[in-house]
């Protein structure tokens, strides 16, 4: 959650600094403020790579202001990360944030639709991909949650028809960048959780996936490895060059 007040200017010019699982990271206008909940997502995640070889490869799509990958590349100090969003502010923001806290090195940005910025090298090798893609749909976000779009860009919010546009594009997509064993984990929005494993399920490249419950025992993340034996889909090559 946001440790400070905007620091200059109006809400539409606010820049905020938060700390992101122990991670100090800067959030200007138009990009999401990361959320307490998204890290259940991360220590999801740092549960999957304390078992994985090192170095590992990880993948972190809808990267925002890059609190996830930053927070990755901090706890992990092997890894290799690839942060990418669609957005201008988004892909500034990580790229600053990686800047900042000396990870230049360990992380790249990258800016495109989901995987569409990856290098085709990346194909098959990645052994964990990590998003927070939008969940709520396009009718809720002109109604009830409209208000989230007075500071924040929809683009972080607005997941189509029913909230899982890009979750359903993510689980049919990331096979094709996963090792056999790899795995891929994502937030959710409350009440998801059925369609989510209907997704899983249908893609028939995933073992069982596991869900993870917030404090108050709803589920709000999961995650899922692919199996070892699975025709995929090739892997698209990137149309953008890192940030």
């Amino acid at each position: 959650m946001p440790t400070s007040a905007p620091v200059t200017g109006p809400a539409l010019a606010r820049r905020l600094s938060t700390r992101f699982m122990g991670v100090e990271v800067e959030v200007p206008h138009g990009v999401l403020v990361p959320r307490e909940e998204t890290e259940l997502l991360g220590y999801a995640t740092f549960a999957v790579l304390r078992d994985r070889p090192r170095p590992a490869s990880v993948v972190d799509l809808c990267c925002g202001a890059g609190n996830l990958a930053c927070a990755i590349a901090v706890a992990f100090p092997e890894a290799r990360v690839v942060a990418c969003d669609l957005t201008d502010e988004a892909v500034a923001a990580a790229a600053a944030n990686v800047a900042r806290l000396g990870l230049h090195e360990r992380v790249a940005v990258r800016q495109g639709d989901l995987f569409a910025p990856l290098d085709a090298s990346l194909a098959g090798q990645v052994d964990l991909v990590v998003c927070n893609p939008p969940y709520i749909s396009t009718a809720r976000l002109a109604a009830e949650k409209a208000h989230l779009l007075d500071t924040e860009p929809r683009e972080a919010f607005d997941g189509g028809p029913y909230g899982l546009s890009l979750h359903q594009r993510i689980v049919a997509e990331a096979p094709a960048f996963l090792k056999p064993d790899g795995w891929l984990a994502m937030e959710f929005g409350e009440g998801q959780s059925r369609q989510v494993e209907i997704l899983f399920r249908r893609a028939r490249a995933y073992a069982a996936p596991e869900f993870l419950h917030d404090e108050r025992g709803v589920p709000r993340a999961v995650r899922a490895r692919r199996q070892s034996q699975v025709e995929v889909a090739p892997a698209r090559r990137r149309d953008a060059e890192p940030s």
